[in-house]
């Protein structure tokens, strides 16, 4: 078999995996989809989407309103990102600018280490270690709720911002650097307006990245916020974002049901905020790059 065959086999393969791969998203989505719609053959529009009650079982008059499920999504993942931003990017300036040769070969495998953490055992630490710490700490009866959660997430999100916003970082030109330096700037004025605004294309996927990661992830949520079905009152509230309903109500749901049904239709919901998180990091990194 000769050289060019042996190249034009493979780049079959590759087209074969790069349109495998685009198959299996809009299948999922077409799954997700094609089961939801059914719960709107009873549920309004209108309901599902501006209720905040979610009673499925209930006899005489099932609700599905998902506005409090959205809502603890958004302030669990708002309170996530306002904890692992600033530690994010912040440790990912240290690791480039300032941790010795030692220090960052240390650092670094910890962070990844990080990553493989499962995410049962983070929600395990939310509920005997992070919980009741902010129950005794803000003198509050019940620690599960949206801050506990939010820390949780924020610690999962860290080694994806720390390690893409280091490579961000890591890929400004040291001419950029060099020129700081030489018209006087120290390191810390270089680092803050020199290197992050050169980066900040790719500290930006990497924040977007990592609240992909943070409004998808399930069984930490699910331990660690309460799982109380209630429009959130602030950040010591029980709450149930979107992902832990899920997971919650799916195992148990009669098949072929509204109920049944209307779990599809939050997966709907689920992966477009995602798909939606991806096309904006995507776009601003783009936008960024043409600057």
């Amino acid at each position: 078999m000769n050289r060019n065959r042996v190249d034009s086999i493979f780049i079959i393969l590759f087209r074969i995996s790069g349109f495998l791969a685009v198959i299996i998203l809009f299948g999922i989505f077409f799954m997700l989809v094609f089961n939801g719609i059914w719960a709107f053959k009873e549920v309004s529009l209108t309901e599902f989407f501006t209720s905040s009650s979610w009673s499925p079982s209930a006899y005489d008059k099932p609700e599905y309103g998902i506005l409090s499920m959205v809502a603890s999504s958004i302030l669990v993942t708002f309170l996530a990102m306002l904890i692992a931003v600033p530690i994010g990017v912040g440790a990912a300036a240290y690791l480039v600018e300032f941790a010795s040769t030692k220090v960052a070969s240390i650092l670094k495998p910890a962070i990844e280490m990080l990553a493989a953490i499962p995410s049962v055992t983070i929600g395990f630490l939310g509920i005997v270690l992070v919980g009741p710490f902010l129950a005794k700490l803000f003198g509050s009866s019940n620690g599960l709720n949206a801050l506990n959660g939010a820390i949780l997430l924020a610690v999962m999100a860290l080694p994806t911002i720390i390690s893409i916003s280091e490579d961000a970082m890591y890929a400004v030109p040291k001419t950029y650097k060099e020129a700081s330096l030489a018209l006087g700037a120290n390191r810390w004025e270089t680092l803050v307006k020199v290197i992050i605004p050169s980066g900040s294309s790719g500290i930006i996927a990497a924040i977007m990245l990592g609240m992909g990661r943070v409004i998808g992830e399930t069984m930490a949520v699910l331990m660690a916020t309460g799982n109380a079905l209630a429009m959130p009152k602030g950040i010591f509230s029980s709450v149930q974002p979107l992902t832990a309903t899920i997971a919650i109500e799916m195992g148990e749901v009669p098949y072929n049901t509204i109920h049944y049904y209307s779990l599809f239709a939050l997966g709907v919901i689920l992966f477009l905020i995602t798909l939606v998180i991806n096309v904006l990091a995507d776009i601003i990194t783009q936008r960024f790059k043409v600057k």
